[in-house]
């Protein structure tokens, strides 16, 4: 494992700090000062391109436990900006382990630092919400406070950040369907995560992955031999959906064409943005993979993954009418009352906030990609789930939702 025994102290925007010691690369790093309440799946994490620009906080107190391997990658690399843990596994014990994570966070120059009371640190950015942070070890942190403070509160904000062009793929590629191809998906990239087009093929999907950059004519092109594809999928991302215009216009012409849409995340935002609803920044955002999501459909509860720092801004109450037909909220976090999924009545598209291809876990809301195939089967005209369940929403004062993951509502007041 790499570990240091050199200093190292981690600044936040509003001046508090923390000392601990150096792990993984020796340097310095800025970014989004997060956390992710989840005990396993560090790997997947790491590697998720939505966390790009962020410096993530594992709440977990021991983590790299069962090391690093190859197989649980869910990108091309390590996509945080800095890794701050409390006590990192000395020995990693897994079969499939094959390096430990201190060295995985070295050999890809990723800052971290270890010894930090994360307990006290995530209630700060509980209370006072998710701000700028520097991590600094090695030589770095020798330098004035005032000094890294500075290069803290200079470092750029994310609110306003177009980065879905910075974690994309460069050039299209085919994730083909598994057994019998009953169906051909465009899927813009805009930091999609391996399992994803994988969940897809599994269900008879091929997958063309499109970079972010697509223009509609490349996705409506994209299907056999240069037809319209059979269904449109836009993925998880980074940054603030407020800025990512271009992609909003490519959604709006796939909304006009009345093609299947399924989006996630970032997608979820964006569909939102291309019916009209706003976005806005949550107060600490949700990161995990046990934050707890009702389906107003079915009245189910899931627990799900998350990893966003936005959300839609839309009534949960009742139907709203956009440029593309009727809309409803279709799910809820049962923690904040935060929009969680949105279904359009009138056009074949829907999305959810939250991360249905489980990686890592939970299964919950696996069901999802069915729903896109059924979607892409029938070409109806909405999505059909049953009963809308819109109006019986769970309110904030309902009392539903106490979970310790996010107790303080995100949501702004009169969504």
């Amino acid at each position: 494992m790499t570990t240091h025994s050199q200093a190292a102290v981690l600044v936040l925007e509003d001046g508090r700090t923390f000392t601990g010691d150096a792990y993984g690369a020796l340097g310095e790093t800025v970014g989004e000062a997060v956390f992710s309440t989840g005990m396993t799946g560090y790997q997947e994490t790491l590697t998720d391109p939505s966390y790009h620009r962020q410096v993530v906080v594992m709440t977990a107190p021991h983590v790299g436990n069962t090391g690093v391997n190859d197989e649980d990658l869910e990108s091309r690399r390590i996509w945080v900006a800095g890794y701050v843990v409390r006590d990192p596994a000395r020995i990693p014990s897994n079969w499939r382990s094959q390096r430990t994570l201190g060295d995985e966070l070295t050999a890809q120059g990723v800052v971290g630092i270890s010894g930090v009371d994360t307990r006290a640190l995530t209630r700060h950015l509980r209370e006072r919400g998710a701000m700028r942070v520097g991590v600094f070890s090695g030589e770095a942190a020798q330098r004035p406070a005032a000094e890294l403070l500075e290069r803290v509160r200079t470092a750029p904000p994310m609110t306003g950040a177009d980065l879905a062009g910075e974690v994309t793929t460069t050039e299209a590629y085919v994730v083909p369907a598994i057994g019998e191809r009953r169906f051909t998906v465009a899927a813009v990239d805009l930091g999609i995560k391996a399992m994803t087009p994988q969940r897809m093929a599994e269900r008879g999907i091929e997958v063309r992955v499109l970079p972010a950059s697509a223009s509609l004519e490349d996705v409506l092109t994209a299907g056999e031999g240069g037809s319209a594809p059979d269904g449109v999928f836009f993925s998880n991302g980074p940054g603030d959906p407020s800025a990512a215009t271009h992609e909003i216009e490519v959604l709006q012409g796939v909304l006009e064409r009345r093609i299947p849409f399924f989006g996630i995340c970032y997608g979820n935002q964006l569909l939102g943005r291309a019916l009209g609803f706003g976005t806005y920044k949550l107060k600490y955002g949700h990161r995990g993979i046990n934050q707890p999501v009702m389906d107003l459909a079915t009245r189910k509860v899931e627990v799900t993954a998350h990893n966003h720092g936005f959300a839609v801004d839309a009534p949960v109450d009742r139907p709203s009418d956009t440029p593309f037909g009727r809309a409803e909220v279709s799910h809820v976090g049962l923690n904040d009352d935060v929009v969680e999924g949105l279904r359009c009545l009138d056009v074949p598209a829907f999305s959810v906030q939250y991360h249905p291809e489980a990686a890592a876990g939970p299964h919950d809301a696996g069901y999802l990609f069915d729903r896109f195939v059924d979607l892409m089967t029938t070409k109806d005209t909405a999505v059909t789930t049953g009963a809308t369940g819109a109006g019986n929403a769970p309110g904030a004062g309902s009392g539903a939702g106490t979970g310790a993951a996010s107790a303080t509502p995100q949501t702004p007041k009169g969504a």
